[in-house]
C-alpha cells in the first residue's frame, strides 16, 4: 500500500480527488446561507381558493345573490300591492252589491208607488172622468172623498190639469173626521205625479 502510494502518478490523482472533495465541501459551506435566504424569499404558494380567479368568482356570486335578493324584495312588494288591490275591489264589489240592492229595492218601492191604467178599465175610467169634470168642484170632492186613492188618481189622471186644480183646491179647504182633506190632496198630488198611464191602442174602424 505505501509502495503504491509513493508512485508518483498515485500520489498526483489522490492529491486531486482530495483538492475536489475539500473545495466541495468549501463551496457547499459558502453557498449554505445563499441557499437559505433564496429559500427564505421565494414567494409562498398560494392558499388553496385564494387565487385570483376564485376572488373574481366570488364577487360575481355576491353580485347575483344581491340581485336575487332584491328580486325577491321587489316580488313581495309586488304580491302586497296585488293583494291590497284584490281587498279593495272585493270591497267595492261589495259596496255595489249593496248599491245594486237599494236600488232594487227603490225600484220596488216608486213600482208599489206607481199607479198604472190597464186596458180592460180605461173606457170606464174615461166616462168617469169625464162626469166629475162636468160637475163643480165641491160636488167632485164629495164624491171622490168616499173612493180608495188608487181609483181617485185614475180618474184624476184622464182629467185636464185646469180641472184637477179647483178640485185639489177644494180639497184643502173641505174638513173631514180626519180633519182637513189638505193632506189627502197632497197625496193624490204625489201619486198622480208618479203614475203612467198606459193608454189602449185606437180601435181600428
Amino acid at each position: 500500500m505505501i509502495t503504491k502510494l509513493q508512485n508518483p502518478l498515485t500520489a498526483m490523482a489522490v492529491s486531486l480527488v482530495l483538492s475536489v472533495v475539500l473545495g466541495a465541501a468549501l463551496c457547499w459551506r459558502a453557498a449554505a446561507p445563499l441557499l437559505e435566504l433564496a429559500a427564505a424569499a421565494r414567494p409562498k404558494p398560494a392558499a388553496a381558493g385564494k387565487d385570483k380567479g376564485w376572488d373574481f368568482w366570488t364577487i360575481e356570486i355576491e353580485n347575483i345573490s344581491t340581485d336575487l335578493r332584491e328580486e325577491r324584495a321587489r316580488l313581495h312588494k309586488q304580491a302586497d300591492l296585488q293583494d291590497q288591490r284584490a281587498a279593495r275591489l272585493a270591497a267595492e264589489e261589495k259596496e255595489l252589491g249593496k248599491i245594486r240592492t237599494d236600488i232594487e229595492g227603490l225600484r220596488t218601492e216608486i213600482a208599489d208607488k206607481v199607479i198604472e191604467i190597464t186596458a180592460d178599465e180605461a173606457k170606464n175610467l174615461r166616462t168617469l172622468s169625464q162626469t166629475y169634470t162636468n160637475l163643480s168642484p165641491r160636488a167632485a170632492v164629495a164624491i171622490l172623498r168616499e173612493m180608495d186613492d188608487v181609483t181617485v188618481v185614475k180618474i184624476l189622471s184622464l182629467m185636464k190639469p185646469d180641472v184637477v186644480g179647483p178640485i185639489f183646491e177644494e180639497m184643502s179647504h173641505t174638513a173631514s173626521t180626519d180633519g182637513p182633506l189638505a193632506r189627502r190632496a197632497a197625496i193624490l198630488s204625489e201619486k198622480l205625479r208618479l203614475m203612467k198611464a198606459n193608454k189602449p191602442a185606437s180601435p181600428s174602424s
